[in-house]
């Protein structure tokens, strides 16, 4: 009698333990927000070196958790980067390479938008729990089925394309003209903001909106005690460039006009950042959740931006193409005042984000990142001998970049293969390819073998790219892993 009993004791004790631990575990899954933002440079905030923009309330953040001096998105432009960053899966992979179309007469194309077999990030957080929302741009699909309330977001806020102007006193105007007049096809830059499918009527500059909606949700999720997700995807400082008078005031240094404006418009977002920390305070949700900053693309430098001290801009596979300015900040687990020198890539906030809500992925689902929460709290790397690519594909060639440690090869056009070592010269400036032509070689190979897995694209940008790839020039693998004869001689000291 007393064995059964001493049994139904330990079961019990076990059962308790178990489910206490559980809802420990529970409890202390972090809330996720994920900032992005839209074309910043490298250089374009006080935490990565910026000294004619101040970003206070980023530059906190940043000093109290993880900046990550070479961090890589997946594609030089925002669509493809964005795909990647919510599929967990190089857009190579899923046929998303090309950005969708600004024009609105393309929305009801049912088949434009990430392939719905791919599960979002935000799907699977949803499904262990999380209050998700999507506020800003979307620019993944605007039909019904690539809807973000269809993608695994409960809550969106914000525009379904790839831009859009900022004054809603100034847009609403002429959308409203254009409708009144007729017009069929009118440019989506101009279309109402909408909340879940619906329109709003929002009268606040956007970046200021888009900040106040991230308020809105952590308010309501710390209500419905639920942990969140919130991916606030700013479309600032991407064109037009649009700021606030009192914001472009704090700028007049700068005798640039179009780098005033763009100054402007990052301190805008700056301020908003502020905002929704000063919430996270007011709802006790600060200490517990993880925020992570970063822009899409490389900054473009026609418009405003400064990659300094990279090479190259937005669209470019040099660096200044696709390695952005990044932080973590998580005061239960994130140490402070640190940085994070070994690469790292935003298709790994994929899995990292799947461990740290104890999330279960969908069977069959592939990821090209890796859980990186471990490596970044004990300094250790995560890609020791594996690589980090970048392929863009232009009419006939591919641009190609490729980093294995501090080593990174680099084709753009049809010029010759580079290579550089990163940790001497982080501005690509000098070729090793001839003094290292094995490594090169073996560099390119690996990459050549990467783009063995791709997918034709789901959608081009014109009837030439079409007739390109219908006719097998395209991708045109063959010519850009050519090396032999496209590397330059040795430069002799």
């Amino acid at each position: 009698m007393s064995i059964h009993l001493n049994r139904f004791k330990l079961i019990l004790y076990s059962t308790v333990l178990s489910v206490t631990t559980f809802g420990l575990a529970q409890e202390t899954r972090p809330n996720i927000l994920v900032v992005l933002c839209d074309d910043l440079g490298y250089a374009d905030v006080g935490f990565n070196g910026a000294t004619d923009i101040v970003t206070p309330e980023m530059d906190k953040l940043a000093k109290n958790g993880t900046i990550f001096s070479s961090a890589y998105v997946a594609h030089p432009f925002c669509g493809p980067s964005r795909s990647a960053l919510l599929t967990g899966r190089y857009p190579h992979l899923t046929g998303t390479p090309y950005n969708l179309f600004h024009n609105s007469s393309d929305r009801d194309e049912d088949n434009l938008g990430v392939p719905v077999e791919e599960t979002y990030m935000s799907k699977v957080l949803q499904n262990a729990g999380y209050y998700t929302s999507a506020i800003g741009k979307w620019h993944l699909g605007s039909a019904p089925k690539f809807h973000p309330n269809k993608r695994g977001f409960d809550n969106f806020y914000g525009f379904l394309g790839g831009g859009h102007d900022y004054f809603p006193a100034k847009y609403n105007i002429t959308y409203k003209s254009q409708v009144k007049s007729g017009v069929e096809n009118i440019r989506d830059y101009l279309w109402p903001m909408e909340h879940n499918g619906k329109p709003a009527n929002e009268t606040e500059y956007i970046t200021d909106e888009f900040s106040r909606e991230a308020s809105n949700s952590i308010r309501l999720a710390t209500k419905k005690k639920q942990p969140f997700f919130i991916y606030l995807a700013y479309n600032a400082p991407h064109v037009p460039l649009q700021a606030k008078a009192e914001d472009i005031a704090k700028f007049s240094h700068i005798e640039d006009k179009d780098r005033r404006t763009y100054a402007a418009m990052v301190y805008a977002v700056d301020r908003g950042i502020g905002n929704i920390v000063k919430t996270l305070k007011e709802t006790g949700q600060l200490d517990n959740t993880l925020i992570v900053f970063l822009s899409d693309n490389g900054g473009n430098f026609d418009h405003g931006a400064n990659n300094y001290p990279l090479k190259g801009t937005k669209g470019d596979t040099y660096e200044g193409g696709y390695r952005v300015p990044m932080f973590f900040h998580w005061p239960k687990r994130i140490k402070k005042e640190q940085r994070f020198d070994f690469p790292v890539s935003a298709m790994d906030l994929y899995p990292t984000f799947v461990e740290l809500a104890n999330a279960k992925l969908p069977e069959g689902k592939e990821l090209s990142g890796k859980n990186i929460i471990e490596d970044v709290i004990q300094q250790t790397e995560p890609y020791k001998d594996e690589m980090i690519f970048s392929l863009r594909y232009r009419e006939g060639y591919n641009d190609v970049g490729a980093r294995l440690g501090d080593w990174k090869i680099t084709r753009m056009g049809n010029e010759p293969w580079r290579l550089h070592n990163l940790k001497e010269d982080i501005g690509e400036k000098k070729n090793l390819a001839g003094r290292h032509p094995e490594r090169l070689k073996e560099m390119v190979a690996r990459t050549q073998e990467w783009t063995n897995s791709f997918v034709a694209p789901l959608w081009v940008y014109s009837r030439k790219d079409q007739e390109l790839w219908n006719s097998g020039v395209m991708p045109n693998y063959e010519g850009t892993f050519e090396v032999d004869k496209l590397v330059e001689p040795p430069v002799h000291n």
